[in-house]
């Protein structure tokens, strides 16, 4: 199963843009955030893994 690492580029209404952190890659990935963990912040670091979203513990 594939895993990828996001940052919260910005929140916008019910939105979240994330940006890519773990590949080179331009392009933003628009979220529900009702998908998303409800603490997040613009700047938060994420972890998709197995269809969920979860906070990337440094």
């Amino acid at each position: 199963m594939n895993t990828f690492q996001y940052q919260v580029a910005s929140i916008d209404g019910d939105y979240a843009n994330l940006k890519r952190i773990d590949a080179q890659e331009d392009d933003l990935k628009l979220v529900a955030r009702a998908l998303l963990p409800p603490e997040i912040t613009e700047g938060t670091k994420l972890l998709y893994e197995m269809m969920q979203y979860s906070i990337l513990e440094e």
